[in-house]
């Protein structure tokens, strides 16, 4: 039995779907009336006679390591679309997530060593109210801050107005730093690193800009309207490019993946399904998903469930290689 509470959310039931559509079962779903994160005996009785527990709910500040907890109390299984710290496969979503893994899969696919990166994340897609609140409590990551062999805060800017190869509109860039791209530069040895999410939206710069004055429920409240607005007759969208500069034998090299996706919470969905998957044929036990899960297998099995496939290109994209 997989037990997924929150399976009725927007990352739950895209993990639903992707779980049904790999054959993985039998599952028991935890919608808000099945079972409540908040309350330990509540959560014993769905976890119980569950080989895999799978926390799709939120806020993730709000459930903590609860779920964890019922599952280790319960002898299964467990995999968080949150990083958590504790027992099981966390972080397993779009950040942290595919964006480790991504790059992880290109540095193992083109390099023997990698000495440079950057990496522009752009979602235009809905803020649900659970992401909203996530987004805002987000303390993992220090804005302008880079990698040079090592964390240096304040050594990037932000950018308004740019033109990237892979996107159709100009866009802010706020560089940041966080936990996810700290382990990552110092797995794969990065003298540089600068991570970039790219907004296109004004309405949800503005949002972010004005959350710092705003008390938490309202600023949730503007991030959720500024996303629709943005959203309004546009389809939604998730591109993750990544850059990586390095060697390959003796000759130096540049790669750039790129990796397109419908949308967060069905990109964040289909990761916790697979993690899930992993989980239950032992191929994975515990960590961080990016480091636990392997590249190659995973998003190779991303692409054949029609979620994305990426793509990778010599050198740096053009605009006729990268336009949306």
């Amino acid at each position: 039995m997989i037990g997924v509470v929150g399976a009725t959310g927007e990352v739950g039931s895209h993990a639903v779907r992707v779980l049904r559509d790999l054959d993985v079962g039998p599952l028991r779903l935890g919608g808000s009336r099945d079972v409540d994160h908040r309350d330990d005996g509540s959560l014993d009785r769905f976890a119980a006679g569950c080989r895999v527990l799978v926390n799709c709910s939120g806020p993730a500040h709000a459930v903590g390591d609860r779920v964890a907890r019922a599952a280790l109390r319960a002898g299964a299984g467990y995999v968080d679309a949150s990083e958590v710290d504790g027992p099981g496969v966390t972080g397993a979503g779009l950040r942290p997530g595919l964006t480790g893994l991504l790059p992880r899969w290109l540095a193992r696919r083109e390099f023997d060593a990698v000495h440079g990166l950057v990496a522009h994340l752009a979602v235009l897609d809905r803020f649900t109210a659970t992401a909203a609140a996530d987004y805002l409590h987000a303390s993992d990551s220090e804005p302008l801050a880079a990698w040079r062999e090592g964390k240096v805060s304040g050594v990037l800017t932000r950018r308004t107005g740019v033109a990237l190869p892979f996107l159709a509109d100009e866009v802010t860039l706020l560089p940041h730093l966080g936990r996810e791209e700290e382990r990552l530069a110092a797995a794969l040895k990065l003298a540089r690193g600068d991570w970039y999410t790219a907004v296109s939206g004004e309405h949800v710069r503005t949002a972010f800009d004005r959350a710092r004055t705003l008390d938490h429920a309202d600023a949730v409240a503007a991030l959720v309207r500024a996303s629709a607005l943005d959203l309004a007759g546009r389809e939604p969208h998730v591109v993750l490019a990544v850059r990586l500069d390095g060697v390959s034998g003796s000759e130096p090299i540049t790669r750039t993946a790129v990796l397109r996706g419908r949308g967060n919470g069905e990109l964040t969905g289909a990761l916790t399904a697979l993690a899930v998957l992993a989980v239950d044929r032992g191929e994975a036990l515990s960590g961080f998903a990016a480091e636990v899960l392997d590249p190659e297998v995973t998003l190779a099995r991303l692409a054949e469930c029609g979620i994305a496939s990426p793509f990778v290109v010599e050198g740096e994209l053009s605009v006729e290689e990268g336009a949306l």
